[in-house]
């Protein structure tokens, strides 16, 4: 959703890799074993995984709330170093993305679309 897919290509390619292998589980429905449930967005259909290079921590938060369709939120390096939180202004950009997902799943399904990943686009 919104620039994620960018934004994951801009990771190093030593993060790159294990952050597709975690969202090329979901999509086969398992879950990767460092994947975390994200909290506050009502249970534990959003995940985040968190990947470490040279001192910086990568993260990528996607969804699996819809059948048939893994949705990739955000992508983003974790600039403050003080504390594990996920920063406010991320959260947000992570709460309006999960809405235009689901307002996309909506769409793909009463048009009797395929569903699929929604790791790009508008």
């Amino acid at each position: 959703m919104g620039s994620s897919r960018d934004d994951l290509r801009q990771f190093p390619q030593e993060v790159r890799q294990p952050v597709g292998f975690a969202l090329r589980q979901a999509q086969l429905g398992g879950k990767h074993r460092d994947a975390i449930i994200l909290r506050g967005f009502g249970g534990a259909g959003v995940l985040e995984i968190a990947e470490d290079h040279d001192g910086d921590t990568y993260r990528a938060v996607y969804t699996v709330k819809f059948a048939g369709a893994v949705y990739v939120l955000h992508a983003f390096q974790k600039k403050s170093k003080k504390g594990i939180k996920t920063p406010a202004a991320d959260l947000e950009v992570i709460r309006r993305r999960l809405r235009a997902a689901e307002q996309d799943h909506a769409g793909r399904t009463s048009e009797g679309g395929r569903g699929g990943t929604g790791a790009g686009g508008g």
